[in-house]
């Protein structure tokens, strides 16, 4: 799993809507089936209904369909197992507690074959939950909220996993300050992307790190001469 971390910038609406738009997408990315899917949707507390309700209108964006239709954003799981993996997350997540927000368990209504999902958006999560702690590899994203700047780090770290984060912020300054105390290999800001930038992770996201100079080391071996 993945971190998506956004801030409780009290901007316009636009940006807020912004900000979602971006963490739906890589939580969408390749309809969940990515290394790098951000999965958690940190919200600070006092801004849960409106974020709620901006998801609700911002997931429809989101069609699931035939991936060889350019209009289709979310596409099929890899196979029947994938499909029943997910379907069976989406239960557990039901069944500790977690409200559906966006989607929920089965195919769309209008799919009735294939190894299609529901987008599907859980709110009332806690970090404890399964849902929460373990990469599910499908469309399937977890509302956490959150009280201030330093729980909300607490939380984004709070997990075995570290190859990717985000943060969405209005304030650039403070995006950056938030990306510094992440533990993961890459932390996107607001969209930010160099994809010949060191990649790998931290604790079992693995270990080593490809392109750049940092790439380069894993082909040396060092030879120590000592007199």
């Amino acid at each position: 799993m993945e971190d998506e971390d956004g801030l409780d910038d009290r901007g316009c609406r636009r940006g807020q809507q912004r900000s979602l738009v971006g963490a739906l997408g890589v939580g969408f990315v390749n309809s969940g089936q990515a290394c790098t899917a951000g999965t958690r949707i940190l919200v600070q507390e006092n801004q849960l209904d409106d974020v709620l309700a901006l998801i609700t209108k911002v997931a429809t964006h989101y069609p699931v369909g035939d991936p060889r239709d350019p209009a289709t954003a979310v596409g099929p799981m890899v196979s029947q197992r994938q499909w029943e993996r997910v379907q069976s997350y989406i239960h557990r997540g039901i069944e500790a507690g977690a409200r559906i927000a966006v989607g929920g368990p089965d195919r769309p209504d209008e799919l009735p074959d294939g190894y299609h999902v529901r987008p599907t958006v859980f709110a009332d999560v806690t970090n404890d939950m399964t849902i929460a702690r373990e990469e599910i590899f499908g469309p399937v994203l977890s509302v956490i909220t959150y009280r201030d700047e330093d729980h909300a780090v607490e939380i984004a770290n709070d997990t075995t996993y570290g190859l990717h984060a985000y943060v969405f912020s209005s304030d650039p300054a403070r995006a950056r300050r938030i990306a510094s105390r992440l533990e993961a290999g890459r932390v996107s800001v607001n969209g930010g992307y160099d994809p010949v930038s060191p990649f790998g992770g931290f604790k079992q996201s693995g270990l080593g790190r490809e392109y750049g100079s940092f790439g380069l080391e894993g082909f040396l071996k060092p030879r120590s001469v000592m007199l």
